[in-house]
């Protein structure tokens, strides 16, 4: 039989008339198609000492098991038997049965279909055989048999969109892709510009949905909090219509569930992934002040919604249900085209499935960070004789964070930024610290010898040829360079984020692999090449003034044009890299891959204390730098780039801060500034913006100004008879009224504009004006003549 590609969509085991089944879907040149891989084993591990035990309490059972003693260990060196069922439930079963006895098992938690995949080396990718079948619109290969495979996919993409009442009823469903774009909407048919498929009721939009996605077929369903507002939705009304919600492929219904912790929703279409546009955006690490589709499509693309207010919006759209449904359709559909161009700009497909072939995780995997490490590396210690520990949360023991210098605060002229690239991951390669690793070295002594140890913090030690994080590192560094030099963008981002996670991986209390002496060996390290850094850079005369994590600010002592500050810090990173080299040489016998490099010269620079103190203050500074010959501020932790200051006051730092760092005088800035808050032109830029991190009434001694602001919006809304918005957290836009806090949507008092002054615009000034002998309030003071 050919071998032939595809690229895995969607993953399930199940039991199937008294066996197992793995459903792959996958996408392939020739079109969706099923593999289903019968027979395979689910399968964990317990002691050899335990075997009797197990034995009998299977027997007692009724569980069908084999058990097979292994060359295989825990890391405490137990010995290990493999548990062999037929059934999955069984093999949960019979896990759950030896917890109860207090007989511990070994990764039985990992699903079957993970399992498969991960032990064959299957990330995203794959090869494979078997008998084909043609149906309508996919083909089923039975009996396959797979390996991992090197095939790109070309991913059909829909964005999709509800418009409904605010009650839940549905009035239409937007769908959008290059395949096909429209409007279904409830209503009798009437002229609009926008392609609309008129429906008589709730339940023809369903049915009319379900028969767009067999006609057209997508393998990604994209959208803007698509899972838990729109597809939740769509099941409850589907379930009150009483139509089935066969959206799956070979018309299989998709499953949606309530997470019992926090009610998150997720949802399951077989052949089909649904991807996130809010936590896509997160899990490739994007920022927003705020994650509306209207502020993140203003923010990407310059443009959005028609309609911005959420109770005009609300209001609008049950009025062009009434009275306009083709405006309804434009705007229902504008929504579906705006996230389509967001995925398009950002590049988010593109990632997710670069992401999939490195580290196997499934496209709609949200974080993931956990499941990439387990699928790369457990695989790899069972072909070194090992078992993964269990989870052992109770047993977590916090390991030091990034180190972060005390600041010397000032005014600065050039300043410049020195950054290890990508410092963790360099320490892990160049120091050998790996899970595996480090229970061969403690078998060791310590020293430079090649059959020795390499010395770790807190207790650990790092064998120096039985590991396997450090070559994933090297592997992915090469890759990455490679993306980098290819210019391809997203598959540069994916290397970095896995790269970058693995530290946060071992450092958590959720993977199974941590432990205090691996996250330790690495954040110590970090402290002591930083501390190491610094007194090599001051003992060439330069004054280190802060650092963080990977980073040092140097002053170079005097103002300096760029060609000149470009020159000493090449040097710098010349010379300490060579430092570092020879230092882990001579040290440790090691190879160094550690690498400093230069990477800005602000030509002005503000390091400020801590409010109300002269302590330097962390991770909040200012600058300004020459970008391809146009000058830039940067701000760090400042007001302007903190989503909890208003507009007014990052619009004044942005000017101040500016005027300042040229030399100028603020003083009528700020007084014209300070006037022309005080007699309301600048009411736009007041409202705070704060999310609720409970839920309303779990607010109950402490409550603070948004927790009051959202009380009253929704009292309001209730009177009104409009949805409430902020029971379940939410984010609230607010004002301070000389009443204390009101909902900028329903200000009923008089704005307290000294509040503004005190304690948005005086903080902002007093950061930098001490620096050049001024201060806010004599310069903002009634000025009284001298006679």
């Amino acid at each position: 039989m050919d071998i032939q590609q595809g690229f895995v969509l969607t993953r399930q085991a199940r039991d199937f008339s008294g066996r197992t089944q793995i459903d792959l879907w996958l996408s392939t040149p020739q079109g969706p198609t099923l593999l289903t891989i019968q027979n395979e084993k689910p399968v964990f591990f317990v002691a050899k000492s335990d075997l009797d035990a197990c034995q009998a309490i299977a027997a007692n059972e009724s569980i069908d098991c084999q058990f097979k003693p292994l060359e295989l260990a825990t890391f405490e060196q137990t010995p290990l038997a493999a548990c062999y069922t037929s059934l999955s439930r069984s093999s949960f079963g019979l896990a759950q049965a030896f917890h109860n006895e207090e007989i511990q098992t070994f990764e039985s938690d990992i699903r079957l279909a993970d399992r498969f995949l991960m032990e064959r080396f299957i990330k995203g990718s794959i090869e494979f055989t078997g008998s084909a079948v043609q149906k309508n619109q996919h083909r089923r290969v039975s009996n396959a048999k797979c390996r991992a495979g090197d095939y790109l996919p070309s991913l059909s993409v829909v964005s999709l969109d509800i418009e409904c009442s605010e009650k839940g009823v549905l009035y239409s469903i937007g769908l959008d892709s290059p395949m096909d774009s429209r409007v279904i909407m409830v209503g009798e048919a009437q002229q609009a510009e926008t392609n609309i498929q008129w429906v008589a009721n709730e339940k023809a939009l369903l049915e009319a949905m379900i028969a767009w996605f067999s006609e057209f077929d997508p393998d990604i369903i994209i959208g803007w909090n698509v899972i838990d507002f729109d597809f939740r939705l769509l099941h409850k009304r589907s379930e009150w219509n009483e139509v089935k919600l066969n959206i799956g492929r070979d018309n299989q219904p998709s499953f949606f569930r309530s997470s019992a912790q926090n009610q998150q929703g997720f949802i399951t279409i077989p052949g089909r992934v649904v991807l996130d546009g809010i936590d896509m955006l997160k899990t490739a690490t994007y920022h927003f002040r705020s994650w509306s589709l209207e502020s993140v499509s203003q923010e990407l693309l310059g443009e959005g919604k028609d309609i911005h207010n959420v109770h005009d919006r609300m209001d609008e759209i049950n009025r062009m249900f009434k009275f306009d449904k083709p405006s309804l359709a434009k705007y229902n559909l504008q929504d579906c085209v705006l996230v389509n161009r967001i995925f398009e700009h950002t590049h988010l497909l593109d990632f997710a499935i670069e992401r999939s072939r490195l580290t196997g995780v499934e496209l709609d995997r949200v974080g993931g960070s956990v499941a990439a490490f387990t699928n790369l590396y457990l695989p790899q210690i069972h072909r070194a004789g090992y078992v993964a520990p269990n989870l052992e949360p109770e047993n977590w023991i916090a390991s030091p964070g990034g180190y972060v210098m005390d600041s010397i605060p000032n005014l600065y002229d050039s300043v410049l930024v020195l950054d290890f690239k990508s410092l963790y991951p360099s320490i892990i390669r160049s120091f050998l610290i790996d899970p595996m690793g480090l229970i061969e070295g403690l078998k060791l002594e310590l020293g430079p010898a090649e059959d020795q140890a390499v010395d770790g913090f807190r207790g650990g030690q790092f064998h120096r040829s039985k590991h396997f994080l450090p070559e994933m590192i090297e592997n992915l560094w090469a890759a990455r360079d490679v993306a980098k030099k290819n210019n391809e963008k997203a598959f540069s981002q994916a290397i970095k984020i896995i790269m970058n996670s693995f530290y946060g991986v071992l450092g958590s209390s959720g993977c199974r692999f941590f432990d205090t002496r691996l996250a330790s060996s690495i954040t110590m390290r970090g402290h002591e090449v930083l501390s190491r850094t610094k007194d090599m850079i001051e003992e060439k005369g330069y004054k280190v003034i802060y650092g963080d994590t990977d980073s040092v600010f140097v002053h170079l002592g005097k103002s300096h044009t760029q060609d000149e500050a470009d020159s000493v810090g090449n040097q710098l990173v010349i010379d300490i890299n060579s430092a570092w080299t020879k230092h882990l040489r001579d040290e440790y016998n090691l190879d160094c891959w550690l690498e400093l490099e230069y990477e800005t010269h602000y030509q002005k620079f503000l390091m400020p204390t801590i409010r109300g103190s002269e302590t330097g203050s962390k991770k909040r500074y200012a600058g300004l730098v020459i970008q391809d010959g146009k000058e830039k501020m940067i701000f760090k932790g400042l007001e302007t780039v903190r989503t909890d200051w208003t507009p007014l006051a990052q619009k004044f730092q942005q000017v101040l801060f500016d005027m300042v760092f040229h030399n100028q005088d603020p003083d009528e800035y700020i007084r014209s500034y300070v006037d022309a808050t005080l007699e309301g032109k600048h009411d736009k830029q007041l409202v705070y913006r704060k999310r609720l991190r409970r839920n309303l009434n779990d607010y109950q001694k402490n409550i603070p100004p948004q927790v009051r602001a959202a009380r009253m919006a929704d009292k309001i809304n209730a009177k009104l008879g409009r949805p409430l918005q902020y029971q379940r957290k939410g984010v609230i836009e607010y004002v301070i009224t000389v009443n204390g806090a009101e909902p900028s949507s329903y200000q009923q008092s008089l704005t307290d504009y000294q509040h503004y002054i005190d304690k948005q615009l005086k903080p902002v000034a007093d950061g930098i004006l001490p620096f050049i002998g001024k201060d806010f309030d004599s310069i903002t003071a009634p000025q009284i003549g001298l006679f």
